[in-house]
């Protein structure tokens, strides 16, 4: 369910810690992840059209157009029901705090499509995205809310509205918590350099180690989507250390592995890939990178 993890990352933040070749999380650059195209946004500006031979009312500004537009998608929105079996009991105590602010009933309508969210979200990302609009809809002004859309949208690779979620969620709620997350968005929009820039936040300072590492990462992967293959291996190696090992060092091992394969140093990714492979449970294809690596050349015939 949608809620805090011990690791300080929420859950559903925590569900996009997947191993970096599956092309989904904060990471080194893949074709999957990059491959994916934000959805069309907005629903086009409501028009009035004016009738001939009679008078009408001034059709509405650019500005007026997109509010009714906007008024438009979120009565559509309030129309979405939580599916069956997901209700507000099973929503995290924590998480369900923040909706104090609410109505006992509208509360727990929002609850049950935040829990909908942490049900959907690595099975349907769309659908997610969905429920999470849906609760954005009644209760815009809670950062809960606006940071289940930041993260549904960006599961669904829809960058641009993922950034503008995270970014309202660290508005209302002083968090720096998804950073990484912002960083990578910058990455999937086409825009390393952006991303780049997120290394000097104020607010890097209050991420905790699982963090930082996941921000190194997505900040190698913007050196190498920049060419800047040795950048990238120097970015992660202040936080590489096998002697160390935390929950989040297979993944950031991994990266570490590609930024050294990309910079020709393929003996010591290998050693690389198979301490990942040491620690990872098989969530990742290390041990087959491994193997890659190990099988002979085969010289071509003259």
């Amino acid at each position: 369910m949608y809620g805090p993890t011990t690791e300080g990352m929420p859950a559903m933040a925590a569900a996009e810690g997947r191993s970096s070749r599956s092309g989904q999380g904060p990471e080194g650059s893949t074709n999957a992840r990059r491959s994916r195209r934000s959805e069309a946004q907005g629903r086009g500006r409501s028009t009035v059209a004016a009738g001939r031979g009679r008078e009408s009312a001034p059709a509405p500004s650019g500005s007026q157009g997109q509010d009714r537009a906007g008024q438009a998608r979120s009565r559509e929105l309030r129309r979405v029901e939580p599916p069956p079996g997901a209700a507000a009991a099973g929503l995290d105590p924590e998480i369900r705090r923040a909706l104090r602010s609410l109505t006992p009933p509208l509360a727990d309508r929002v609850a049950a499509h935040l829990v909908a969210v942490g049900e959907l979200l690595d099975t349907d990302a769309g659908a997610a995205l969905e429920q999470a609009r849906a609760a954005r809809a009644f209760a815009p002004r809670i950062g809960v809310v606006r940071e289940a859309v930041g993260l549904a949208a960006y599961a669904a690779g829809n960058w641009s509205e993922a950034l503008a979620e995270l970014r309202a969620e660290r508005r209302l709620t002083g968090s720096a918590v998804h950073l990484p997350v912002m960083a990578d968005c910058e990455r999937g929009l086409g825009r390393p350099e952006r991303a780049l820039r997120m290394a000097d936040a104020p607010e890097r300072s209050r991420l905790d180690a699982a963090g930082r590492a996941e921000l190194l990462i997505v900040l190698a992967g913007a050196r190498q989507d920049l060419g800047q293959a040795d950048a990238a291996v120097l970015t992660l190696a202040p936080m590489v250390d096998r002697a160390a090992e935390q929950a989040w060092s297979g993944r950031l091992w991994y990266a570490y592995a590609e930024a050294l394969l990309a910079a020709g140093r393929a003996a010591e990714a290998r050693t690389w890939f198979d301490a990942v492979s040491e620690v990872d449970d098989g969530e990742t294809d290390a041990q087959e990178r491994v193997l890659q690596l190990d099988r002979p050349t085969t010289p071509p015939h003259g």
